[in-house]
């Protein structure tokens, strides 16, 4: 882990406190020279072309909210009133990222990373609700603390099924079953990734899954814990917890990943989510012959990848979206875009994919 490695490397005092600063969302980040040496990028080799949903090259690039790209949602997640998404199809090349050379890709820079993580099959199901709060959010807050070195709250999640959300199923005591994303995006922005950890230290909203086990009054994480990683020297990240959950491997509309050194902010635009109680913010993305696609082949429900929706200290995050990640390839990565995808070599009788992605808000010390 990368702040593991960094507490091991600099054992006095003094140093831990200049690596937890260098590495805080407030930290200064200096204009990188004009001649810098580029950012270590995964190499391609091999690749597979598939399409991509991008938006339209006519949106506007946008890192704050501006009211031209949104929709609504309503309490089970059905969209309506959608406006501004027009869409453009791209072919993409896509990297088998089990046989990526050079580099193994990392949570730490490119903003994903794939672990073994052996799941108790009949411990967990998947589409009850409660099940999933009390068994499955504890393992994946685990999974996220050995992996980030933060303290991981887990806070919400989405199952996931094409042919589930065709026949309208719903979660016991949820909401219902959303079908994969075919669209390039990210979950958080300069906006809402702060605003999202703001409100998880307050009690839960209508539309919060967990206030059907957190009791009056009471609030996920503490005010306290909220302002030190908003405040001078601290830092938080959100990270998600992706895993298939149908026996089967995935086949059908894999899960594909794009490096966070690849993406510049102009690629940027707001996307917002007016729910009942409030509004949400992903980024969508612009298309850019840079980018640079990886996914994770036949995927097992005893793998889990991990995806990060946002860090504070990234470069982008820390300048306000002045700069790349790639500006600064020793910082962290602030988030990676991820889209589902139709792998061309999928097989006709495939099966339906069957996938949960918990969300975990991570705060450092």
């Amino acid at each position: 882990m990368m702040q593991s490695r960094l507490n091991h490397q600099h054992q006095c005092h003094r140093c831990r406190r200049k690596i937890k600063k260098a590495n805080s969302c407030q930290a200064r980040l200096k204009k990188p020279a004009r001649r810098k040496k580029k950012a270590r990028m995964i190499r391609m080799s091999n690749a597979t072309v598939a399409g991509f949903n991008y938006l339209h090259g006519a949106a506007e690039s946008s890192l704050y909210r501006n009211g031209k790209v949104m929709l609504r949602r309503d309490a089970d997640g059905n969209d309506h009133d959608i406006q501004g998404l027009m869409q453009a199809r791209h072919q993409m090349p896509v990297q088998d990222a089990r046989d990526a050379e050079n580099l193994r890709a990392s949570l730490a820079q490119n903003g994903f990373e794939l672990i073994d993580s052996p799941l108790d099959a009949g411990a967990i199901d998947f589409f009850d609700q409660q099940s999933v709060l009390q068994h499955y959010y504890p393992q994946c807050e685990r999974i996220v603390q050995a992996v980030s070195g933060g303290r991981a709250f887990a806070f919400d999640h989405n199952v996931r099924s094409a042919r589930e959300k065709q026949v309208g199923r719903r979660i016991a005591g949820g909401q219902q079953v959303q079908e994969p994303l075919q669209l390039v995006h990210g979950d958080y922005t300069l906006t809402s990734a702060p605003q999202r950890l703001r409100d998880l230290a307050n009690p839960p909203s209508l539309n919060d899954t967990l206030r059907r086990v957190l009791a009056d009054g009471e609030s996920l994480i503490s005010k306290p814990l909220m302002h030190q990683a908003l405040g001078e020297g601290g830092r938080f990240a959100i990270i998600n917890v992706w895993r298939s959950i149908a026996p089967e491997p995935v086949a059908r509309l894999p899960l594909a990943l794009c490096d966070a050194q690849s993406v510049r902010p102009k690629d940027l635009v707001v996307f917002e989510l007016h729910y009942q109680d409030r509004i949400g913010e992903n980024y969508f993305a612009k298309h850019a012959a840079r980018h640079r696609w990886f996914h994770y082949p036949a995927m097992s429900r005893d793998e889990a990848l991990l995806i990060k929706q946002w860090d504070c200290a990234g470069a982008m995050a820390r300048s306000n979206g002045e700069q790349a990640d790639a500006d600064h390839p020793q910082a962290p990565s602030t988030f990676s875009f991820h889209s589902a995808f139709d792998h061309p070599e999928t097989a006709r009788d495939a099966p339906d994919r069957q996938s949960i992605e918990v969300r975990c808000m991570v705060i450092y010390d």
